[in-house]
Order: C-alpha cells, then structure tokens, then sequence
C-alpha cells in the first residue's frame, strides 16, 4: 500500500488501483447521491470525480435500474456476475454496500481482501459480515494521523 499514512491517500490509493465499483441496492442511492452532489468548490471535488468516473455495478434482484451516473444494475446471480467480472482483465474490484451485501460476498468466498477501517468513535451495536468465526491474515496496517487504523487482510 501507499507510503503515505494519510487517510485520503489509502482511499485515493484504492480507487486508483480499482476500475469498478460494487454496490449492495441499500447503499446505492445514498452513496451516488453523496458523490454526485459535491461541488467544484470542495476539497472532496477530485476524489468525488474519480467516484462518479468509476463503473459501478449494482445487485438487485428487483430493480431494473437506479439513478447515478456511471452505474447499471445486475440482476443475474451474484456469484456468476462477480467470478466473471473477476476473470476480466483490469484493475481490482471495490465493494461499498451494508453488512447484507458485504456478507454474501464473503460467505461466497469471492473477496480476495479486505480493508477494514477502525475509526476510534464507539458507535454501539452493528451488523455482522461474518456469518462465522473467519481467521484472517493481516497483510498490512496502517495507523493514520486522524487515529483511524486500516488493516488489510488477505
């Protein structure tokens, strides 16, 4: 990963290393609404142009489509879409959904690693991704200013 232990620059470092983007149906809206919304003006307008640039691909088994630039639906089984996507040659494959979609990508066996963003602020109780007890191996961590932790495992 990146030299740079800022936090902006993992997650520049992920997107650049990436040519597209799936999204679980929850998060789609909210997330391309976000990302669409940012202005010139904005420190975020760069990082937000590479988020609207990107192909994003979304799952749903109900939709026909979304609003979003840059984004289609896939009605097909997630594992056919996903193993084809991933035999395709290009760059790596993010994933920005909820727990739901985060956890049948994993219990799929189709996550090759995963990026877990600790941010130093007690929320309460949240979803599991892990249907159950996972080992993981640590390929790399990275502590940034901000006192947000990033570990990758493999």
């Amino acid at each position: 990963m990146n030299t740079d232990t800022s936090l902006s620059a993992l997650v520049n470092h992920l997107i650049d290393t990436s040519d597209t983007i799936l999204l679980g149906r929850k998060t789609t809206d909210e997330f391309t609404s976000y990302w669409e919304s940012v202005t010139s003006s904005s420190q975020d307008y760069e990082f937000a142009a590479k988020m609207i640039r990107t192909p994003k691909i979304v799952f749903s088994k109900m939709l026909k489509s979304v609003k979003g630039q840059n984004v289609r639906v896939e009605n097909g089984p997630l594992v056919d879409t996903v193993t084809l996507l991933k035999n395709l040659p290009g760059k790596d494959i993010l994933v920005y959904g909820g727990a739901t979609f985060a956890s049948s990508l994993i219990e799929t066996q189709l996550i090759d690693e995963l990026h877990f963003f600790v941010n130093p602020v007690a929320i309460g109780q949240g979803k599991r991704i892990f249907a159950q007890r996972t080992a993981l191996s640590l390929a790399n961590s990275v502590a940034c200013p901000s006192g947000v932790v990033v570990n990758s495992y493999a």
